[in-house]
């Protein structure tokens, strides 16, 4: 048998032949090869998920551990009042975007439902893919109602679901379970009491599934007087381990968007 990984040349026999020594003829001799040398398995472990197994375009969650996501102030809304498309930008700590993403909804739904409609937003890379596609059904809306609460699916590639965000029904707290492909619970987020964020930025903590462990946090920023007071363009920061997996990472990501729809997009200006 051959060992596999054995370059060395092969050894012959010396012996002592009329006293002399000398090389036997090759036709004379046992061919004896080095002992194979086993190396060890390596073990690889990993966080909710295979580390090393992810749909297309999502490598570049896998490198870092916080975004920033960036609604982007629309003028036709603050001229005419008129709920618009949500548009985002995804960018990296140091201001690469990430991603450029638009809301997919008709001028009728975005006024008659206001922040509680239904909505698909595609996440495109730098070259225009789409990467990440979440989609937000019609559910209800009242925190006394403990049935058919928010939910979210994400996709990765389109029509894939990589996991959901389900809304947990809690008397006082926002509360959220993140679900892998195969609707097993993954993490939970848990928000405060009071989301008012008055000159302050309001955290919704990422936890393990027994909320006795903080892993990261979705962090609506304080901007300023006027932008909160007369846009719904909003700021948040989104943070997690590095070695996360990136679909559970792509799902935390996406959870941002409907805590931003479910919290921060009924401003004053419209009451």
């Amino acid at each position: 048998m051959t060992c596999p990984g054995n370059t060395g040349p092969p050894v012959y026999y010396i012996g002592n032949q009329t006293g002399r020594n000398a090389v036997y003829p090759m036709e004379n001799v046992a061919v004896v090869t080095p002992p194979c040398t086993l190396q060890p398995a390596v073990m690889q472990t990993s966080l909710p998920g295979p580390a090393l197994c992810f749909p297309p375009g999502l490598d570049c969650l896998s490198q870092f551990n916080q975004f920033l996501v960036h609604q982007r102030v629309q003028l036709d809304e603050i001229i005419i009042g008129w709920e618009m498309n949500n548009a985002y930008t995804v960018t990296t700590t140091q201001g690469q975007q990430v991603f450029a993403t638009i809301e997919e909804n008709d001028l009728f739904t975005a006024q008659a439902c206001g922040p509680n409609r239904p909505f698909t937003i595609r996440l495109h890379d730098n070259l225009g893919r789409e990467i990440i596609t979440l989609t937000r059904p019609m559910r209800c809306t009242m925190c006394c109602f403990p049935f058919c609460l928010q939910e979210l699916e994400v996709q990765s590639p389109h029509g894939h679901p990589i996991g959901y965000v389900e809304q947990n029904w809690h008397p006082l707290l926002p509360k959220f379970t993140i679900l892998n492909e195969t609707r097993m619970p993954q993490l939970k987020i848990v928000g405060p009491s009071c989301d008012c964020n008055c000159m302050s930025d309001t955290t919704f903590e990422v936890t393990s599934l027994d909320e006795s462990a903080v892993i990261g946090q979705i962090s609506k920023q304080w901007s300023d007087f006027i932008q909160e007071s007369f846009t719904d363009a909003d700021n948040f920061v989104v943070s997690f381990p590095m070695e996360l997996d990136v679909k559970t990472k792509a799902v935390i990501l996406g959870a941002c968007f409907l805590i931003d729809f479910m919290f921060y997009e009924n401003k004053p200006r419209r009451n």
